[in-house]
């Protein structure tokens, strides 16, 4: 619920996923990158650069990494990053070190867009347009251009760069204290991959490289990895809810879709996840402090608890009538260990019932909402400028207070940007969302007729859906839905799979 969403299809276009199926009355031929981008236009998001921001960026000549009496030189750290094998745009970089008594010093620096992209510039006013970059199956589309969020601005390896750097401590009870935020110029020493870090960390595979040859790097990776098991457990021991749904990425071939990866969360995924979470949360408190109005990302106190009651209920399991994120998190793990296969359905019911995350004004002096999934009172999106413009303006507000200077957004800007960067996310969701389901339904494509295991994930007046095992993939069941209930296990056949639309119809096995 709180890392940056991020497509393993990386930056760039793949080639054209043209597929004709074999359905028993008509063909499909979807074009996936065509289909992304009239989404995004559909629902009021721009596919492509304008040429005054593309001109803009093609002018500019140099990184963000000119000198400054401001910034620290921290470029002799061994920083690193740690993300999927194919990313450009790298917008953090982690280093720990050993703080004593106190516990560990985490320092994670973010990539200082705010240096090279000007308020009111073109890129900056298409920036804001869209909010976010949108991540697709077929074609990434970034919210800077690629010149910058791949280059100029990204946190590349061996090149120095300029970074806001969030401070803090983690100590024995994974509690965060020491906060402190100031510029720097960093260096990327090594640029690792989530799956080679995990198998390191568990002992089940060899050190990536460029680990085996430096035992400091080494060394802080096993800081880093024990200080974020602290935030983590603490996290949970105040109720922060461990939800865990099924998530695939289309593996293309030719300009086919041949596979749909399921990708799980490892080791080191989590610890990028949880010293992102900490860093949020260090930086919404050192703006608090320092009494700035500024951007919250709040998940707010659930309306529909009953409805959550309700599920517990039918689980055999009793929630109190008042909102508790502990509690809920007690039933959600109670379910994990009874029924592991059926426990991401669930987990997505109850992400459903929670509603979604927004964007809210903090305003000196006033009780901020806080964000019931994390467990967390204090929470904004500072760690990823690349690719979210909430977190550009995050940036642009501490930049100002450091240097002593009036906040460049009014109150009444900040309204206006909460409700625009919630809606524009929103419209990135159901875009990423309509091509996942564009993708499934192109693997599928020549499989009309096939039987397939699968569980019931939905029943409502308008329908029943059930989730196949292998591939995971959902779709809605046409017939014999009778006498059927959520978690059911069945055995379905497929009807038809249409990607221009993205429909994927079952029916159930006699």
């Amino acid at each position: 619920m709180a890392g940056p969403r991020r497509s393993a299809a990386g930056s760039g276009r793949s080639p054209q996923a043209i597929v004709t199926g074999n359905g028993p009355s008509h063909s499909h031929a979807v074009d996936l990158a065509a289909l992304a981008a009239a989404a995004m236009r559909e629902r009021g998001l721009e596919p492509e650069f304008p040429p005054e921001a593309q001109r803009q960026a093609d002018e500019m000549a140099e990184p963000a990494a000119k000198p400054d009496a401001d910034a620290r030189d921290l470029t002799g750290l061994a920083w690193c990053s740690i993300d999927n094998d194919d990313t450009r745009d790298f917008d953090q970089l982690t280093v720990s070190e050993d703080a004593g008594p106190a516990g560990t010093r985490i320092l994670v620096a973010v990539a200082d867009v705010a240096a090279a992209v000007g308020r009111g510039t073109p890129i900056d006013a298409h920036a804001r347009a869209n909010t976010t970059s949108v991540y697709t199956a077929a074609r990434t589309f970034p919210m800077l251009p690629e010149r910058l969020s791949t280059d100029l601005t990204s946190l590349v390896a061996d090149q120095d760069r300029l970074a806001l750097v969030v401070s803090f401590v983690v100590d024995a009870a994974g509690r965060i204290d020491g906060i402190d935020l100031y510029g720097a110029r960093v260096r990327n020493q090594a640029h690792l991959v989530y799956e080679s870090v995990a198998a390191w960390l568990d002992g089940t595979g060899p050190a990536p490289p460029e680990v085996g040859r430096s035992a400091d790097l080494a060394a802080q990776l096993r800081r880093q990895d024990q200080a974020a098991q602290g935030l983590r457990a603490l996290r949970h021991e105040r109720g922060a809810l461990r939800l865990e749904t099924i998530e695939t990425r289309p593996i293309f071939r030719d300009g086919r879709v041949v596979e749909l990866r399921t990708q799980e969360k490892d080791r080191a995924r989590q610890l990028i996840e949880d010293f992102m979470i900490a860093a949020n949360e260090a930086t919404a408190r050192f703006l608090q402090d320092r009494g700035v109005a500024c951007l919250r990302r709040v998940v707010r106190s659930p309306e529909r608890w009953d409805r959550l009651e309700a599920l517990a209920k039918s689980k055999g399991y009793a929630l109190p009538t008042a909102p508790d994120s502990t509690a809920l998190a007690d039933f959600l793990e109670k379910m994990r260990t009874a029924d592991p296969l059926r426990f991401p359905d669930l987990s997505l019911a109850v992400i459903k019932l929670l509603g979604a995350g927004e964007y809210a004004v903090s305003v000196p002096g006033a009780e901020a909402a806080g964000h019931f999934g994390l467990a967390v009172r204090d929470y904004m999106h500072s760690t990823a400028p690349n690719r979210r413009y909430p977190d550009l303006v995050t940036q642009r507000l501490l930049k100002a207070e450091a240097a002593g200077h009036p906040s460049p957004y009014s109150r009444a800007e900040l309204e206006e940007l909460a409700g625009h960067c919630t809606r524009q996310e929103d419209a990135a969701n159901r875009v990423e969302r309509q091509v996942r389901k564009a993708a499934a339904a192109l693997l599928l494509a020549d499989r009309v007729g096939e039987h397939f295991d699968a569980l019931v994930t939905g029943v409502t007046p308008k329908g029943t859906w059930v989730r196949t095992l292998r591939p995971a993939v959902e779709g809605r069941l046409m017939s014999g839905e009778r006498g059927l209930d959520v978690g059911d296990a069945l055995r379905v056949r497929l009807l038809r799979a249409d990607p221009a639309q993205g429909y994927i119809d079952f029916a159930r096995d006699a």
